[in-house]
């Protein structure tokens, strides 16, 4: 890949009983604590109905037995879906569901450009220091030629007050120094998308699963390696120049992806097909030289 110039709780196990059948143990080899791993499993039971609101939950020693755990594990385990409100104990009658885990992903991915942009056409980036940024962005031969020097740009992407993208952002420095108002201002896809004089050959956005590192944890209010998911997305101009590489980190709670893979495909409110357009058929071609 090229770079463009830039101006938990570990516990210990009980002895294993005999006879006792082991279920759904969480990864010992993961690197994520053990009492998260119970955690998430719980909360997806919760999710799933399981135990309904009022419902009491198996016992710590059900439970310690079933994960393969120590107690203490358990108990944070517990602890943690407590204080997100959705367990609550009590002494010598055991643990209650106190609230249903409601279905939070209101962010549909976008499958083409113009919906790209309509997506983000409203957010309001919430910028960060520029800090480092790894000595340019990563462009690979294939994605197109780098500019001279890029301009980087961070940001938060909220609803209202919760913020549910962090933004890393290399944008060609000769396009920044075009309209760097707006470009402070709104998402800088947007603003590409919206000058008159730039023709954009091609855009190509990759998604991938991740996990929180310790900045995008602290900087999301999510727990170190919770489930995020990773897009990255390419723009490149009609000399085949990458004008634009952006990475964002999404909360991995907060995201959906939905694709017609069969039958009419459902038609958004512009008139457009969410899955039958990709990004390159909304964009100029490049021009030709003679």
């Amino acid at each position: 890949m090229a770079r463009a110039p830039v101006s938990g709780s570990n516990s210990a196990r009980p002895r294993k009983a005999p006879g006792r059948p082991r279920r759904r143990a969480p990864d010992a080899d993961s690197r994520v604590p053990r009492y998260l791993q119970v955690a998430s499993v719980l909360r997806r039971r919760l999710r799933d109905g399981v135990w309904a609101v009022g419902d009491r939950i198996a016992t710590l020693e059900e439970l310690e037995r079933e994960f393969d755990v120590a107690r203490v594990t358990v108990r944070q385990a517990i602890d943690l879906l407590q204080t997100e409100g959705l367990l609550r104990s009590h002494q010598g009658r055991g643990t209650f569901v106190t609230k249903s885990v409601e279905s939070s992903r209101w962010l549909k991915l976008a499958t083409d450009w113009e919906s790209l942009v309509s997506m983000i056409r409203e957010n309001v980036p919430h910028r960060l220091a520029a800090g480092p940024d790894g000595g340019g962005p990563r462009i690979a031969e294939h994605e197109g030629r780098p500019a001279t020097s890029y301009r980087f740009l961070r940001s938060l992407q909220k609803r209202g007050t919760e913020p549910f993208g962090y933004a890393r952002v290399h944008l060609s420095r000769d396009v920044w120094s075009k309209a760097p108002r707006q470009f402070a201002a709104r998402a800088a896809l947007v603003v590409l998308a919206e000058m008159p004089d730039l023709r954009i050959a091609r855009a190509h956005q990759t998604l991938t699963i991740g996990a929180a590192d310790v900045e995008t944890a602290r900087l999301l209010g999510i727990a170190l390696n919770a489930p995020t998911a990773e897009a990255r997305c390419v723009v490149t101009d009609a000399d085949g120049v990458v004008i634009y590489v952006g990475e964002i980190t999404y909360r991995g709670d907060c995201v959906s992806l939905d694709i017609e893979l069969r039958g009419p495909a459902a038609v958004s409110r512009d008139g457009h097909s969410g899955t039958s357009l990709r990004p390159r058929d909304r964009v100029a071609g490049p021009e030709r030289r003679g």
